[in-house]
């Protein structure tokens, strides 16, 4: 009985009319009057609070005003945040690399180096392990497209590029190949028999990127052309250039000679890489 009394005084008090009433200060005349109920303002003060909340979320999710609210950044701002970021971490790998490649010259300049570790013929035998080591497979696919452009123009990658910037090569010297283009045999190379002290010279423009003394192949010059071309000159007698030079089609670079351990006569050892592929340079360049 207590409690059933407790529920109806309280749902008295929540149902209780009270009247609301705004008067002039100075007339006490009534301007404004509303009757209320605990229970309607209860129910106002929730549905405006309600309101409100949903309102301000409403603000924040789906209008540019979220920009002006402290600790929220706009979309566009995110996006090039991202961006940059994405671009950073890029430049940082491209820097690491960079930095490494430098470190390496510095070594090599200043003689930092162990002879198990690196030597000079390391540069030029890197070429060679590098072709040795491939162990491509081509597809069923790949062979058969391969085989159909070697018929309709069997040096058309290399050609199309010589012939659309008059890209020519000279070649640096004349003589008889005593030994040839061998893949299977790894002489990735032609040997051209010449007289002592033959100028040797530039097969095209470039710049001579390695120029120096190596105990197997004696004086050797290494010149980076364009489109990727690298030609390499060996067991010459001396250098005329340095390593920098740029030099042109036909400048004499070095003088012929017999120098190295792997020297069996007068004669010079010319290579050409393409791409970071050994190419015949009999295929592009007569000899006699």
């Amino acid at each position: 009985m207590t409690t059933r009394k407790k529920e109806k005084k309280f749902t008295k008090k929540l149902l209780h009319k009270y009247r609301l009433v705004i008067l002039n200060e100075d007339t006490f005349e009534e301007r404004f009057a509303i009757k209320l109920t605990r229970l309607n303002v209860f129910v106002i003060v929730s549905l405006s609070s309600i309101l409100l909340v949903a309102g301000t979320i409403f603000l924040i999710a789906f209008t540019p005003l979220r920009e002006y609210i402290p600790g929220y950044s706009s979309a566009k701002l995110k996006k090039q945040a991202t961006q940059l970021s994405f671009k950073t971490d890029s430049l940082k790998q491209v820097i690491d690399v960079n930095e490494k490649y430098f470190a390496s010259i510095k070594r090599v300049l200043t003689g930092d180096v162990k002879t198990v570790e690196f030597n000079k013929d390391s540069i030029l035998n890197a070429f060679h392990e590098d072709a040795g080591q491939l162990t491509i497979k081509p597809t069923k696919q790949d062979s058969v497209l391969r085989e159909k452009v070697d018929k309709e123009d069997k040096y058309n990658f290399f050609e199309s590029a010589i012939s659309a910037s008059n890209f020519v090569l000279f070649p640096p010297v004349n003589g008889t190949i005593s030994e040839g283009y061998n893949v299977k045999e790894k002489h990735y190379a032609v040997d051209i028999i010449v007289a002592k002290n033959t100028p040797v010279k530039a097969t095209a423009d470039g710049t001579v990127i390695f120029a120096e003394w190596t105990s197997e192949t004696g004086y050797v010059v290494i010149i980076e052309h364009s489109y990727e071309l690298i030609s390499v000159y060996k067991h010459n007698a001396s250098l005329t250039k340095e390593q920098g030079d740029i030099v042109k089609a036909g400048e004499v670079i070095a003088i012929s000679g017999n120098t190295g351990e792997f020297t069996t006569g007068p004669h010079l050892h010319f290579e050409l890489w393409s791409k970071g592929y050994p190419i015949n340079p009999t295929n592009f360049i007569d000899f006699k």
